[in-house]
């Protein structure tokens, strides 16, 4: 008898979308979207399959309550409102649409610069109480003007390109791409966010809600810009200090901003909404007909492929592999990834190759998705794209970066080694892991350090001079701080030399007030925090 899975679709999705799920022979869905989050706690348990736009918050503890789910399907980008690590310790795929709505997107940010151009929505408004303020409401044309785009993901490149038609002189900024694939694109590239904001009459921020970018476009970018420069934001909320935005509009720095997402969604009692030049969405991005049902389309499809064969397609957290190999996979996905995502901490400059070399027993099993997820974990921090298990190694590409693999099964003093050596424009770091009992993941190697380390939760590698109270300053230091030490491992090299490699694991990320008072300590060499 056939497995009959269930889905639960809980914010608006387009009948499209609904209709996949109904004709497909195993299915049930239920449409239930006006569930406050209490009772879509009550309701989740026997739902094998949530389907999410950006209203419903899939948390740690609805992860908890969700016994039986499988998947998570975000019809659109964003996963802000997913708590992925929680997924993923639950063993639940999240996965998206990355391409339904990217000219929906763009072509909202072109309008939005339009409309902050020419007045549009104060030339409504004014007529609408009688007034014929054709005086006041004079214009700016964008011909001739120069557009600084901000990230030159999929939608930043195609907003590029729609600038371009309209005769604007296009500039760039994305340091995580490669300037020649910028150029060939036929824009100019810039080297650093500064020299954008000096130079753009415009501004449009296309990048990533991360640690980051944060706060990016602040009082400190501000100053750097054009005066009456126009901002759009039509990416996430948050990356905008609207408290400095407001300061800002007042003083005239900014001539004008068009915002369609907010710190807060939504954004209440919000001061920038009294600027008479600035102009706001409801962030509808994504809201045309053609995306709604692209993108419902695309996460029904994507829903039924993992719920019936186990094909994962367009997943944040795992591999574009069957389930039946996942199983198998499953450790190694994770150590690929963890040693990736350390990588990307450690390194400096910009990315030129990855080489890996797999030595001993794979129990035979393709390794093509392993190195993906080891791209995954290395590019995910660096880059704007949203980066999966399916566009990992495209995005290598597209950054000029060359990987390679190698393989041997000379197991060397482990039955698997995985060693990885990612080369930038400033040198080379190189780290190896292997598994342990078959499903635990170890970091064995940093550079010609060898160590047992268990890579997760927060991690402080200190280079110290090889002398006596080396260990007892870092210690000291944390304990004077209240920062528990779970655990403190020394890497070792095969020949001692003037340096020691000392990993101190914590409870919770250290401040970095209490990094740079460890880096002041005399013994101590280097320090740096890595976050898994």
């Amino acid at each position: 008898m056939e497995e009959t899975f269930k889905v639960l679709v809980s914010d608006k999705l387009g009948e499209a979308g609904i209709k996949i799920f109904e004709d497909e022979p195993g299915i049930e869905v239920d449409v239930h979207t006006d569930l406050t989050p209490e009772e879509l706690l009550e309701e989740i348990q026997p739902y094998h399959a949530l389907v999410i736009r950006s209203a419903t918050k899939v948390t740690a503890e609805l992860l908890e309550a969700a016994e039986n789910l499988r998947v998570v399907g975000r019809a659109g980008i964003g996963l802000d409102n997913v708590d992925i690590p929680a997924a993923t310790q639950k063993g639940v795929v999240v996965m998206n649409t990355p391409t339904g709505n990217t000219v929906t997107t763009a072509e909202h940010a072109i309008a939005m610069m339009m409309a902050l151009s020419r007045k549009i929505p104060q030339g409504t408004a004014s007529l609408r109480e009688g007034r014929w303020d054709k005086k006041k409401l004079q214009g700016r044309e964008l011909m001739g003007k120069t557009l600084g785009v901000l990230g030159f993901g999929k939608i930043g490149s195609i907003v590029a390109d729609r600038a371009r038609g309209l005769k604007m002189r296009v500039i760039v900024f994305d340091p995580a791409v490669n300037p020649e694939r910028i150029e060939k694109a036929g824009f100019e590239s810039v080297t650093t966010a500064e020299d954008l904001y000096r130079q753009a009459d415009y501004i449009t921020v296309h990048v990533p809600k991360i640690k980051k970018t944060v706060g990016m476009l602040n009082k400190d970018a501000f100053a750097q810009m054009k005066d009456g420069v126009m901002i759009i934001n039509c990416a996430r909320g948050g990356i905008i200090e609207e408290a400095d935005l407001c300061e800002a509009l007042e003083s005239g720095k900014i001539g004008g901003a068009a915002l369609d997402v907010f710190a807060a969604e939504p954004p209440g009692e919000c001061k920038l909404l009294s600027f008479d030049n600035l102009i706001c969405t409801p962030h509808l991005g994504a809201s045309t007909k053609e995306a709604q049902t692209n993108v419902a389309v695309d996460v029904a499809n994507q829903i039924v492929a993992l719920l019936k064969d186990g094909t994962v397609i367009n997943a944040v957290n795992a591999p574009s592999v069957t389930g039946e190999k996942l199983t198998k996979l499953k450790p190694f996905l994770e150590l690929a990834e963890r040693i990736g995502r350390l990588q990307a901490q450690l390194i400096k400059g910009k990315l030129q190759e990855v080489a890996v070399e797999y030595n001993g027993d794979y129990y035979g099993l393709e390794l093509q998705p392993v190195t993906t997820a080891l791209l995954n974990g290395l590019l995910d921090p660096l880059v704007t794209d949203t980066v999966n298990a399916v566009n990992a190694p495209s995005i290598a590409q597209e950054m000029g970066i060359r990987v390679s693999e190698t393989s041997s099964a000379e197991p060397f003093d482990f039955v698997n080694l995985m060693t990885v050596r990612v080369t930038t424009t400033e040198g080379s770091e190189i780290v190896a892991g292997t598994i342990l009992g078959k499903i635990y993941p170890r970091i064995v190697r940093i550079n010609s350090f060898r160590m047992d380390m268990s890579p997760y939760d927060a991690l402080l590698i200190i280079l110290t001079a090889n002398k006596p109270g080396d260990i007892g300053t870092i210690g000291a230091v944390l304990g004077e701080e209240n920062i528990n030490i779970f655990r403190m491992m020394m890497g070792q090299e095969e020949e001692p030399g003037d340096t020691n490699l000392i990993m101190v694991r914590t409870e919770k990320p250290v401040p970095d007030a209490v990094v740079d008072k460890l880096k002041k300590q005399e013994l101590v060499l280097s320090v740096k925090q890595v976050i898994f």
